[in-house]
Parts: C-alpha cells; structure tokens; sequence
C-alpha cells in the first residue's frame, strides 16, 4: 500500500475562558478505537500552514472569528486512518476566539464519517482524563501555555498519534 506524505496544520483554539476546543472522533474502518483531538488537517496545494489552519478551524468547527497566534509545537508521525497510510508533519498554532458556538456541518465527507463531537476542556479536565487525546503531550502543552505564554520557538512533540507532522522547511 503507498503512503501519502503530508504537511497538516493544527490548532490550539481557546474560548475566553481559557478552555481547549477538541474533537472526538474514530477510525471509520475500526469504530471502537476513539480518540480527541485538536482542529486542523491537511495542507490543500497552494495553501501556506495558516491558510489551511484558519480554513481547516472554520470547516470543523463552523467558527469564523479566530485570532491565529504563533506556531507553538511540531510534530512527526506514520498512522493509518480508514484503510490509508500517512506520513504526517503536523504544524500546531495558538489561536483564541470569543465564541464558544459550533457548527460542524461543514465538515468533509470524511469528518463527517470520522467525528461525533466536538468539547471544550479546561486545562484541568484535560489533564485528568483517562480517555485518549491526541497528540499526548497536549494536556502538558495547554498547561505551560496557559502558565508561561507561547514558547519563543516551537516544541517538538513526540509519542503515537493516529497522524503525524513534518518540518515546514524541507517542503517548500
């Protein structure tokens, strides 16, 4: 089977009470293995990582009004998702936004086959649940943003994740 290379761009999206929009969702072809995650997905042709960071917080979630911040993390990793495998490089952003409403229906067709829900976590919820959230280092990442502000350079992340993020650089 051929894997697809991609560059993805992530976002950390807060409420004004400082809590984390994530999205729940599962692997269509193996349903029983669920996860939360963060906004964002692949980078279209033509488009830069904030381009498709705003596209991609728009199409998931519905919210127009975002205040895209700073690349604050990176990330690599190999997954297979609905009978595909990836390489991914993932780009994540801080981004706030003053409204807590969503709207999923715009969603692909795959979105709408691989997410159930969407919620919003506090910094505490996150870091005290047992379900699965993706990347793993999020709850520890949300903690020292929400502490210290964004980091001067982007962290790496490591650890499993049903996708993955590459260097910007080496794919200009």
């Amino acid at each position: 089977m051929a894997v697809l290379r991609r560059r993805a761009a992530r976002v950390l999206l807060l409420d004004p009470a400082d809590r984390l929009l994530l999205l729940h969702g599962f692997d269509p072809l193996q349903p029983g293995r669920r996860w939360w995650f963060t906004p964002g997905g692949g980078v279209e042709p033509g488009e830069d990582l904030r381009t498709a960071a705003r596209r991609e917080i728009e199409e998931e979630t519905g919210i127009r009004e975002v205040e895209l911040g700073p690349l604050i993390a990176r990330r690599s990793s190999a997954f297979s998702f609905d009978g595909r495998s990836f390489e991914q490089d993932e780009w994540y952003y801080l981004a706030r936004t003053s409204t807590t409403e969503t709207d999923p229906s715009g969603q692909t067709e795959l979105e709408r086959r691989s997410t159930d829900g969407l919620r919003w976590w506090s910094s505490a919820e996150l870091s005290g649940t047992g379900e699965t959230v993706y990347p793993e280092a999020l709850a520890g990442l949300l903690a020292a943003v929400l502490a210290g502000g964004a980091p001067a350079e982007p962290v790496l992340l490591s650890g499993p994740a049903p996708w993955s993020t590459m260097d910007e650089h080496t794919h200009s």
